[in-house]
C-alpha cells in the first residue's frame, strides 16, 4: 500500500471449491478486473488485495485463492485459519462440482472462524445453456445451511462484485458489533442472518487508488 494510507481493517477472504470452476477468474476480476480464457490451474495458492470504502472505514480485502485439485486440500486447510468470509464456488454447467460443496463447507467450517461468512456462488452463469444446476436447487441448498447466494459471470463481470461486498459489508457489520461489545466473545456480537442471505446490501466503495491491488 502507498506510504501513510490508513487501514482499519484487514479481512481475510478465501476462495474454495473443485477445480476449473472459474476461482482464480473470480479473483482476477474482483482484483484487477481482468478475465482471460486461457487461465491455467491454480498451483498451491494465489493471494491478492484489494481496499475498499466501507461505511467510511478503509478495509482491506485479502482473498487467498486455495487450489482445488484434491492433492493439495491438506495443504490449503492451513489458510483457511484465520479467515473471516469465504466464497463457496461452484460451476453451474458441472454438476459435480455443486455435489462436492458440502464437503467444501464441512471443511471450511472445521478450520475456519465460527462466525464465518459464506457465500455461495454459482460461477458461469453466461454458459446457461450448458446449465446442470439449477438456482433453486443452489437456493435450497443455501437456505438450509445459512448461507448467502449468488450466481456469477466472472466472463461477463456479473456479481462478482456484488459477491465480495456483501461478504464483505457482513463481516464489517459483525465486528463493528463486536468492536462496540469490546468482548469478542459476546453471543450478540454473532451475525444474525437468518433466511436474509440472498438479500445483497448496498454497494461499498472503491477507494480510488491505482495501487490498492497487488498480487503475490
Amino acid at each position: 500500500m502507498a506510504g501513510g494510507e490508513k487501514v482499519d481493517y484487514v479481512f481475510k477472504v478465501v476462495l474454495i471449491g473443485d477445480s476449473a470452476v472459474g476461482k482464480s477468474q473470480i479473483l482476477a476480476r474482483f482484483a484487477r478486473n481482468e478475465f482471460s480464457l486461457d487461465s491455467k490451474a491454480t498451483i498451491g495458492v494465489e493471494f491478492q488485495t484489494r481496499t475498499l470504502l466501507i461505511d467510511h472505514k478503509s478495509v482491506k480485502a485479502q482473498i487467498w485463492d486455495t487450489a482445488g485439485q484434491e492433492r493439495y486440500r491438506a495443504v490449503t486447510s492451513a489458510y483457511y485459519r484465520g479467515a473471516l468470509g469465504a466464497l463457496l464456488v461452484y460451476d453451474i454447467t458441472k454438476r459435480q462440482s455443486f455435489d462436492h460443496i458440502p464437503r467444501w463447507l464441512e471443511e471450511l467450517r472445521g478450520h475456519a472462524d465460527k462466525n464465518i461468512v459464506i457465500m455461495l456462488v454459482g460461477n458461469k452463469s453466461d454458459l446457461e445453456d450448458e446449465r446442470a444446476v439449477s438456482t433453486e436447487d443452489a437456493k435450497e441448498f443455501a437456505e438450509k445451511e445459512n448461507l448467502f447466494f449468488l450466481e456469477t459471470s466472472a466472463m461477463q463481470a456479473t456479481n462478482v462484485e456484488n459477491s465480495f461486498q456483501t461478504v464483505l459489508s457482513e463481516i464489517f457489520k459483525i465486528h463493528s458489533k463486536k468492536n462496540i461489545a469490546a468482548d469478542p466473545k459476546v453471543n450478540g456480537a454473532a451475525p444474525s442472518l437468518a433466511g436474509k442471505k440472498v438479500l445483497v446490501p448496498g454497494p461499498a466503495q472503491e477507494i480510488p487508488k491505482s495501487k490498492c491491488c497487488s498480487s503475490m
